[in-house]
This record gives structure tokens, C-alpha cells and sequence, in this order.
């Protein structure tokens, strides 16, 4: 597992973007967030783990040469693969099972297709102010077509902090190319698809999990099974077994959806709620006011760079804002999608 403190000046948008925005001040300009730490660290750790040499005497292109190599190699059949990691998990079909029971959830067919790996239960925590981290045993394994999920619970001081996954990452630790789907409790819950470009926001799109999946828990030490399937140019989301998002990365962000506002409490007399009501209304403002930054942005730079990335590293991730953030993933899986 890995942690990281996010540059100065980062503010709340890092749970869409997980780059930089714009200033809070006038006059001022604030740098790029670029996730060059887990960039350079997927890069180090996939050469390293293709090529037994320390994780400082290697470059991006031969991890991504041979952890490609790996992977095509792997698809030669499961078994052969899942041999060769057997302490991680056994080669039977029995453990195999439920990953491809689960597959017709996604409309996917499990007979076209096989499983890179099985995931160990993770914890991916951090605490203090703007911090990520995050963990994949199998940092070696590139997919192009798949399916990642897994159960998540989580436990975060601020509702705009979250879990979610990071694929097709090009690893460049200057000027990375690469998704993210993250989930936080913020309204309720919101899903934020993120595409970023040589560092940069180059699509943002939000997707509401209650207004498909009435299964969806927001509230804290609650689990939610967060899957994301990518064929081609399309990118699903589910949560729940439940399709909540779709996104066609070579289409723009569309309109930007606001979360609704927080209600008034009908009894203005009580101190207490006032003064909540007050702060979740402070707090969903300057959300708003991210949210429609980062929207211009990407849609800006979507129309210059077409954000469209089809193979690359995975991992799974935890963002905080501030406080306290904690990432359980459990029964989390890769299947490669072959056609």
C-alpha cells in the first residue's frame, strides 16, 4: 500500500479529478495535481515485478512492455496463470465460481474471457489533509476490455471524501493518462467518472447510485459492491449489480448535474439543526462551485485532446479531503474480457 499527500492548494474537487483546479484566490495561480506518486510508483513496481530489478533502475516503457508480455501470456489459459500465483489463490474452478456467476450481472459472458486475479481483502486508509493511497497486489497485470469489482466499506470524517478504482493508467509519472471511477457519501452518494489527460481533467461526468440501485448505502460502515466495465470506447458502472452510469469516452461530458440542495429543517427554532443545516449547506456550495470548475475545464480540454485510453494499470483507491478516510475492498476481482 502506498500514501500520499496531495500538493498545496488542492481543494475539494480531488474526488472528481484527483488533478488540480483553480484557484480559491484571485490573482493566483495554483499548479497541475498530477498523481505523479502513484504514477511513478506503478511504473517502479510493474518494472520491477516484470523484470526482478529494483523498482529505481527501471523506465515506464519496459513496464508496460512487459507487463503486456505478462498479460498475453496469461491469457493462454487461467489455470496456467493462477498456477503460477498459487499462494494467492488455488486454480480450481471453485474459486473461480462466483466470478463467473457474477459476470452475467454486467452482460458479460464468462465463456469469453478469463480470471487475471483474485484480490486478497485490502485495507486502503489514510488520514491529515488532501491524502490518497492505494493497493493492488498485481500491479504487473495491464487490461485493456474487463471487469474490476469488489465490496467496499468505508468510513470517511468528510462526505467528499471516497473509494473507487483507477484503470487504463498510462503510468507517466509527469503527465498521466488514465480513469477513475470514485464513489463518495456525498447527496447521498455520488459517483464521479473522471478521465485525465497529460495530467489534466479531460471529461468529468456524476452519476447518482439511488436514483437506479434503491440498494445503495451512503451512510458510513455500510458496503456497497462497486464493478466497472470496460469494453472499447464504453465505460459501465454498477453498483449493486445495478447499472447506475454509462459513459462513451469519445463523446464529451455532457450537461453537468447538480446534487440537490440539503433540506431546511421545518422547525427553524432548533439551534442545532439550524446550525447543521448551515454547515451542509456551506459544504454543498463550495462543492457546486468545484463542481462546475472542474466541469469547464474538462469539457475545454476534452474538445483539444479527446481523452479516449485503451489499455493500461488498475488499482483500487482511497481519497480523503480531510480527517479520516478508510477503504475496505473484499472479494475484489479482474476478469479479462477476450472477444
Amino acid at each position: 500500500m502506498n500514501h500520499h499527500k496531495w500538493a498545496p492548494g488542492f481543494c475539494l474537487m480531488m474526488i472528481l479529478s484527483l488533478v488540480g483546479c483553480s484557484s480559491l484566490l484571485p490573482g493566483k495561480a495554483q499548479p497541475n495535481i498530477e498523481l505523479t506518486g502513484l504514477s511513478a510508483s506503478v511504473a517502479g513496481t510493474a518494472t520491477a515485478r516484470a523484470s526482478n530489478k529494483s523498482s529505481s533502475g527501471g523506465n515506464l516503457e519496459t513496464a508496460v512492455a512487459e507487463a503486456t508480455q505478462l498479460r498475453q501470456s496469461y491469457s493462454v489459459t487461467q489455470t496456467a496463470y493462477a498456477a503460477s500465483h498459487s499462494a494467492s489463490f488455488s486454480a480450481t474452478q471453485t474459486v473461480v465460481a462466483p466470478v463467473v456467476a457474477e459476470l452475467p450481472l454486467y452482460g458479460v459472458d464468462p465463456a469469453k474471457g478469463y480470471a487475471a486475479w483474485l484480490h486478497k481483502p485490502v485495507t486502503v486508509e489514510v488520514t491529515g489533509y488532501q491524502q490518497y493511497a492505494y493497493a493492488n497486489d498485481y500491479m504487473q497485470v495491464t487490461a485493456g476490455d474487463f471487469v474490476l469489482a469488489a465490496d467496499i466499506n468505508w468510513n470517511t470524517q468528510y462526505g467528499t471524501s471516497g473509494c473507487g478504482f483507477m484503470f487504463r493508467s498510462n503510468a507517466d509519472k509527469n503527465k498521466p493518462n488514465q480513469y477513475l471511477v470514485l464513489l463518495t457519501r456525498f447527496a447521498t452518494g455520488y459517483a464521479a467518472f473522471t478521465a485525465v489527460y497529460e495530467g489534466d481533467p479531460a471529461n468529468v461526468q456524476v452519476f447518482y447510485p439511488k436514483d437506479n440501485d434503491k440498494t445503495f448505502q451512503w451512510q458510513n460502515d455500510t458496503t456497497n459492491r462497486l464493478a466497472v466495465v470496460a469494453r472499447g470506447d464504453i465505460i459501465r458502472i454498477y453498483t449493486n449489480g445495478v447499472m447506475i452510469g454509462e459513459i462513451d469516452t469519445t463523446q464529451p461530458p455532457p450537461d453537468l448535474r447538480l446534487p440537490a440542495a440539503p433540506q431546511k429543517p421545518l422547525d427553524t427554532s432548533n439551534v442545532a439543526a439550524m446550525n447543521n443545516y448551515k454547515d451542509q449547506l456551506a459544504q454543498y456550495d463550495q462543492v457546486v462551485k468545484q463542481l462546475q470548475s472542474s466541469y469547464q475545464q474538462a469539457l475545454s480540454n476534452y474538445q483539444k485532446t479527446r481523452a479516449v485510453f485503451r489499455d493500461g494499470f488498475l488499482a483500487m483507491i482511497a481519497a480523503s479531503e480531510s480527517g479520516k478516510t478508510t477503504c475496505n475492498f473484499n472479494d475484489a476481482w479482474l476478469w479479462i474480457v477476450s472477444e
